[in-house]
């Protein structure tokens, strides 16, 4: 397999994506000048990283969805505290995008704003969570509602991790490289692996580059999302995000159908891209209530004029806010009972 380096543009703040084998043992090349010592945020069970003699310690939080909380920020800095880190240095996340983005956010608030690199580990976080500096953590009312944009100083994405991951660590990844699917019409199935996760990358980067703040292109990242999160949310994390996402792109296109935005032969191809092509579930398998799902996608952080979703059309996906509730929760019904 080949190496890949992307770079998201941002001017100063530009960082590169560094996708290959063994590509974690460089980590050290992107520390800033600055920095003498290093914490290392992680979860038990994930690959270790070497930093030579760098001054470092290691933080371990929880695994699951339980766990993306502020409860977790405050332990985090607490860890950073006694340990002595200052603005100066460097936070170093290893691990999927729960970590990317528990870590990234506590490196976004340790005083004000302190350095940190992402290692990848799974695949989702390699073709998306990693890449983009959105960090948050979950409440009760729903999922990322509480974060901050920080982008990382580089993301590592060494494919030697992948080997060992799970299967619906894998499937999570499917479901984010379906999403790319219809952001940009690749069809990536047929790549190396190296190739199909720099393409996701090159994707990304091409997006916050242009829409760092998501107020605009960025948004159409969020295709699936609406109703992953809320499913997410409301099924107290039975389904994984990636999963959700794969999901969310069926009703999504079914919605935008209800809507005359596209035809019926367009949402049978999302059917076909999630449940063929990518070998995902169409749908959740356990029962959700459709009132609690509703009540949590009016509260998505998208969600700032009435029900707002990424819609596909014959332009290609666009921001649709404003849909009536009352559609939403008719193609709902009829997804779910489908």
């Amino acid at each position: 397999m080949s190496r890949h380096e992307v770079i998201v543009e941002l001017g100063e703040r530009s960082y590169p994506v560094i996708v290959g084998r063994g590509v974690s043992g460089e980590v050290g090349r992107f520390f800033p000048a600055s920095a003498r010592r290093a914490v290392i945020v992680t979860q038990e069970g994930l690959p270790a990283i070497d930093l030579g003699g760098f001054p470092h310690t290691t933080l371990r939080i929880g695994r699951g969805e339980e766990h993306k909380t502020l409860t977790t920020i405050e332990d985090l800095c607490r860890g950073f505290a006694t340990f002595g880190l200052t603005r100066n240095d460097v936070v170093v996340a290893v691990g999927g995008g729960m970590v990317t983005d528990v870590a990234g956010f506590a490196a976004s608030a340790w005083h004000r704003g302190t350095a940190v690199v992402h290692v990848a580990t799974s695949l989702l976080a390699m073709v998306d969570a990693a890449i983009g500096g959105k960090t948050g953590v979950n409440i009760p009312e729903g999922k990322n509602l509480v974060g901050a944009f920080w982008q990382p100083d580089a993301v590592l994405c060494d494919l030697d991790h992948l080997a060992s991951l799970p299967a619906t660590e894998t499937r999570c990844g499917l479901g984010e490289i379906a999403k790319y699917h219809f952001i940009s019409g690749h069809e990536m199935l047929d790549m190396e692996l190296d190739e199909r996760v720099a393409t996701c990358a090159r994707i990304k980067a091409g997006i916050v580059s242009a829409d760092e703040r998501e107020g605009g292109a960025r948004a159409l990242l969020n295709y699936g999302h609406t109703l992953a999160h809320a499913i997410e949310t409301v099924g107290r994390h039975s389904v994984a995000h990636g999963e959700a996402v794969a999901m969310g792109l069926v009703f999504a296109a079914r919605l935008a159908h209800r809507l005359g935005r596209i035809d019926a032969n367009r949402v049978q191809r999302h059917r076909e891209v999630v449940g063929q092509v990518y070998g995902l579930a169409e749908k959740p398998s356990e029962p959700l209530d459709v009132d609690a799902l509703m009540a949590t996608m009016a509260r998505d952080k998208k969600a700032t004029s009435g029900l707002t979703f990424v819609l596909d059309s014959s332009r290609g996906l666009e921001v649709v806010p404003g849909i009536e509730p009352d559609i939403v929760s008719s193609v709902l019904v009829e997804y779910l009972a489908s």
